[in-house]
């Protein structure tokens, strides 16, 4: 019986079309650094043997997976899927899978995930990393090409992130144009930029007032989740406050929850702020008044800078984007005693 012929391979192609394998590779692949005319040779060459490029094996001649990785410190808060949806996307569009680590909070475990994921991948993004300045500025050479989300320009990777001073400050005018004094904010992720930020934007908001209008806001730690805003509930009503202001919409939300069981009237005792507009901030009762986060563009930022390193392109420079304030029924104008 005679052997059915084989499947032809790269190296069919690339004898046909008189190139290396190299340029089979990145012709196929659409690498716009192809001439256009030995690219449509290559395709022709293809086609003429039946040829479909095999991704493995597209990878062992490129050394590359076509693979980027992504370290997100929680995998549940909505925020963080939002940056993933945008991101995933994007990189679908240009051929790119993304590989998700989630590093539970744990400083330990976003280093060795971040090491890890970029042994098996062509890049690595690190989507609001909590280790410290130091720390981040020495891991990052062993991970390039890498993007870094939500943290301070001034490390050696492209960020791109949400300016989370800028929109906790409108959440602190709106409040005090309600004619809040006594505020509470409910710190989250303490070790974070973004909560440095917001703590920023809170200390000039209170310098701002004079001795005979002063601003008074306490900061009490919570955490980033809705059990962490249900557990404060007691402290934020023995603090006096008019008003409160939630790291995030999760922790706005447990809050609120926690309040309805002691039947707090919201706003009407007390009013509630949140960060981020996830999905179902519009739909608590009464819906949270918040600062809306851009995060499916921040994802699709992140990917863009990332996509620049793969492909040789143009570096990206530092992007932030503003937070924009939604204000909804979560809070008013302080009730007269």
């Amino acid at each position: 019986m005679a052997r059915e012929s084989s499947r032809p391979g790269i190296t069919d192609v690339a004898k046909l079309a008189g190139v290396s394998l190299s340029t089979v590779s990145r012709a196929m692949n659409g690498n716009p650094t192809v001439d256009p005319a030995l690219a449509e040779r290559v395709r022709a060459a293809a086609a003429e043997l039946g040829y479909t490029a095999n991704p493995v094996a597209r990878s062992l001649v490129l050394g590359r997976t076509q693979t980027v990785a992504v370290v997100i410190p929680d995998l549940e808060n909505p925020t963080f899927q939002a940056i993933l949806r945008g991101l995933s996307r994007a990189a679908t569009a240009d051929g790119y899978h993304v590989l998700v680590a989630d590093s539970r909070e744990d400083l330990d475990e976003e280093h060795a995930l971040a090491r890890a994921t970029r042994l098996r991948t062509d890049g690595v993004i690190l989507c609001a990393p909590r280790m410290p300045e130091e720390e981040l500025a020495a891991l990052l050479p062993a991970l390039s090409p890498a993007v870094v989300i939500n943290r301070g320009p001034q490390i050696s990777a492209p960020v791109v992130g949400a300016d989370y001073g800028l929109g906790m400050r409108e959440i602190v005018d709106h409040l005090t144009s309600l004619g809040h004094r006594r505020l509470v904010y409910l710190a989250g992720a303490t070790r974070s930029v973004t909560h440095k930020a917001r703590q920023e934007a809170i200390a000039a908001a209170v310098s701002g007032f004079d001795r005979l209008d002063r601003l008074e806001v306490e900061e009490i730690t919570a955490g980033v989740d809705f059990d962490s805003g249900t557990a404060v509930a007691d402290q934020v009503l023995a603090s006096g406050a008019t008003a409160v202001i939630a790291y995030n919409d999760l922790v706005a939300m447990g809050l609120l929850s926690a309040l309805t069981v002691r039947r707090v009237e919201v706003p009407g005792q007390l009013s509630i702020t949140g960060f981020d507009d996830i999905p179902f901030a519009a739909y608590t009762s009464p819906p949270l008044t918040t600062a809306a986060v851009p995060a499916v563009d921040l994802g699709a930022a992140a990917w863009a800078a990332m996509h620049a390193q793969l492909t040789g392109g143009e570096p990206t420079p530092a992007l932030t984007l503003t937070p924009t304030l939604v204000v909804r029924g979560s809070t008013s104008a302080p009730r007269e005693d």
